[in-house]
């Protein structure tokens, strides 16, 4: 059995080496699944009738770009991140852009959200911290967390990870971990400046029905759980050939 992270927030020295070179707006240093996410926008915006106004969490924001691009089309956005430096490098661009009137950003836990029914609509995407918490049993905590943070009749979308899509595409010093459905790997990242190092990374990994019943158990309804690539999001069902879900749902 492989070995999952030693702690909360492993992933947060990764944020500080990579800072902008993860994503960084209007210019060439992202990284390449950064790359859709108008698209995904787009699909979100439409699917859940956003409009400016409306009020959105985006939890996991990473350096914001979902933020930024809803906070565009002035919908009010607040997002929260673990990683301070992602944090930080979210409110530059919000003020670069001329958009800070519409996205705040904060340092917060998601397993400590301190929201009551605020929020029109939630997102999580691209992992988002809720792939990154470690297989344990605070994924459903998080999802409790979003239920209570959401309006009645709110909605939430949260990208996961497709376990039978790691699984047929395990690379050669990739380990996963039948029991927690976390897949470990060894990767050499590079910074702005050009400097590589190693990092773990740990990647908690989901069947559809695992979503579904996350949700449900968290007081959610699902309505709809799709087979997605970034950058490349639509209503189609689950596949064994699509890297990610996406997990549609609202508030009662």
């Amino acid at each position: 059995m492989s070995a999952g992270p030693e702690r909360p927030g492993w992933f947060n020295p990764i944020a500080a080496f990579l800072g902008d070179a993860y994503w960084a707006p209007g210019t060439t240093r992202v990284q390449a699944f950064t790359v859709g996410t108008e698209q995904e926008v787009d699909f979100l915006v439409a699917a859940f009738d956003l409009a400016p106004g409306a009020r959105v969490l985006d939890a996991g924001c990473g350096p914001g770009r979902h933020a930024l691009s809803l906070a565009r089309r002035g919908i009010d956005v607040v997002g929260v991140d673990l990683s301070p430096e992602f944090v930080a490098l979210a409110s530059a661009s919000a003020a670069a852009l001329g958009v800070a009137e519409h996205a705040r950003f904060e340092t917060a836990d998601l397993r400590e959200l301190a929201f009551y029914s605020e929020f029109d609509a939630i997102i999580c995407l691209c992992q988002g911290g809720f792939g990154l918490l470690g297989g344990g049993d605070d994924e459903g905590a998080v999802l409790v967390g979003f239920a209570r943070a959401l309006k009645p009749g709110g909605r939430l979308a949260v990208s996961a990870f497709n376990a039978y899509f790691a699984l047929r595409h395990l690379e050669a010093g990739d380990t996963f971990d039948a029991f927690s459905g976390v897949n470990h790997e060894r990767a050499t990242l590079r910074d702005a400046g050009g400097n590589e190092r190693e990092f773990d990374l740990w990647t908690t990994c989901f069947t559809p029905r695992e979503l579904i019943l996350l949700a449900r158990a968290a007081g959610l309804e699902v309505d709809a759980v799709y087979g997605v690539t970034p950058g490349r999001y639509a209503a189609e069902p689950p596949s064994i050939d699509l890297p990610e879900h996406l997990l549609v749902a609202h508030r009662n």
